[in-house]
């Protein structure tokens, strides 16, 4: 699944490489992998054409 962080546009497209309980690990493109809180952070599903 593809993501972008609207509050980070600068992290670029992400990969979600997991959610568990909560806690979503994304390989973001210019920021590398982060663990975010999905009660703290929103992300935008991206759909490639």
């Amino acid at each position: 699944m593809l993501v972008r962080s609207p509050e980070n546009p600068d992290w670029g497209l992400g990969q979600v490489q997991s959610n568990i309980a909560g806690r979503i690990t994304v390989n973001f493109e210019n920021e590398g992998k982060l663990v975010l809180d999905a009660r703290h952070v929103s992300l935008e599903l991206v759909f490639l054409d």
